[in-house]
């Protein structure tokens, strides 16, 4: 993981209508998924848990590595309960979640860039828990959203 990796990502995350791109690290079968995941402004991550089978095991570790992310926590009627910066350079570079908590993210800056850190093997159906009353990825809707979220890290 050096910077070229973090530029190259960065760079096609600028160029992915979802303004994300992730890296993997590891096979889809390991039992731990490992990947970069570089973010720009205006990217939308629908909020999510994670549950798996075996309890405990639904749980995420987030570090940057580059750039600033909002982590927002949610309650299951979709209210948000915390807001925290992440910031390769703040008081704060990184977390881990609790399986089970709702979350979603927003790129703070651009070219954010974060190690992810979870329970494998990854299973595209059921990896994640998402909070129906939020819209879609790619609608007019999320983009609003995401704006809506970004704005609570702004000083006032």
């Amino acid at each position: 993981m050096d910077q070229a990796l973090l530029d190259q990502l960065s760079g096609q995350a600028s160029a992915s209508p979802r303004r994300r791109r992730n890296h993997n690290l590891h096979h889809l079968p390991d039992l731990v998924q490992r990947f970069l995941n570089a973010l720009q402004p205006g990217t939308y991550v629908r909020p999510h848990r994670h549950l798996r089978e075996q309890p405990g095991s639904g749980f995420e570790c987030f570090l940057v590595l580059q750039g600033a992310i909002g982590l927002l926590l949610l309650d299951q009627h979709g209210q948000v309960t915390q807001t925290l910066r992440l910031d390769a350079g703040g008081p704060v570079q990184g977390i881990e979640l609790a399986e089970g908590q709702f979350h979603t993210l927003v790129a703070l800056s651009a070219d954010a860039v974060m190690f992810e850190l979870k329970q494998g093997p990854y299973q595209p159906s059921r990896d994640k828990d998402f909070l129906p009353q939020f819209p879609a990825e790619g609608t007019r809707e999320a983009e609003l959203q995401e704006q809506q979220w970004r704005a609570l890290f702004q000083p006032h």
